[in-house]
């Protein structure tokens, strides 16, 4: 019975944090040289968090629930191709670091997962862009390559084609994206925890 009562306050956190996780998806910001429908948000904080709390298979369900209610907020206006990058760039990214933290159950154990999932994900973010949203834009809203291309170069002037273009804006946009939640990880995960597990006693 104690079990079964554990279990079902677990996923009414996973599912929370899931909710929160989608309403952090409306709250973007530009970023100055970066392509302008490209957005920083921290989205993955409350995913990361579960997927530190709970592991990675649970992390990916928070994953799964924030983009769910985002879709029923705000229905998909990319043909479900940008949700379906999110889902899995968001799944990567705190997949890796919850199952790295889970076998090494440390400070340093959480920088090494958070480092490496910034790095993964980040690359993991260029072969996405590259095969699907980015063919989308090209394919389906019919806007050339070029014109992309140029809309990078007013952004940053040294961008010249599309290699340059997602190697040396979005490649580290990315970077700062879930480097940003990867600081804010580190300096919330152990206080915010230590309330959450008490709570689920």
């Amino acid at each position: 019975m104690k079990n079964k009562k554990l279990n079902t306050k677990a996923m009414i956190m996973i599912s929370m944090l899931g909710a929160i996780a989608a309403l952090l998806m409306f709250f973007e910001l530009s970023v100055p040289f970066i392509l302008p429908f490209i957005k920083l948000d921290i989205s993955e904080l409350p995913v990361m968090l579960s997927g530190f709390l709970f592991g990675p298979l649970l992390g990916a369900l928070s994953t799964v629930i924030k983009i769910a209610i985002k879709l029923i907020i705000k229905p998909t206006s990319t043909m479900y191709v940008g949700e379906l990058s999110n889902l899995i760039l968001s799944i990567v990214y705190q997949g890796v670091a919850a199952a790295i933290y889970r076998h090494f159950k440390t400070k340093k154990g959480a920088m090494l997962g958070l480092a490496v999932s910034t790095l993964t994900t980040s690359v993991l973010s260029i072969v996405s862009n590259v095969l699907f949203i980015f063919p989308f834009y090209v394919n389906v809203m019919k806007l050339p390559m070029a014109a992309i291309v140029g809309m990078a170069h007013k952004a940053a002037p040294w961008v010249n084609d599309a290699t340059t273009m997602f190697l040396t804006t979005i490649f580290p946009f990315n970077i700062l994206k879930f480097g940003i939640v990867s600081i804010l990880t580190l300096l919330i995960y152990k206080p915010l925890s230590r309330v959450i597990k008490k709570n689920m006693q």
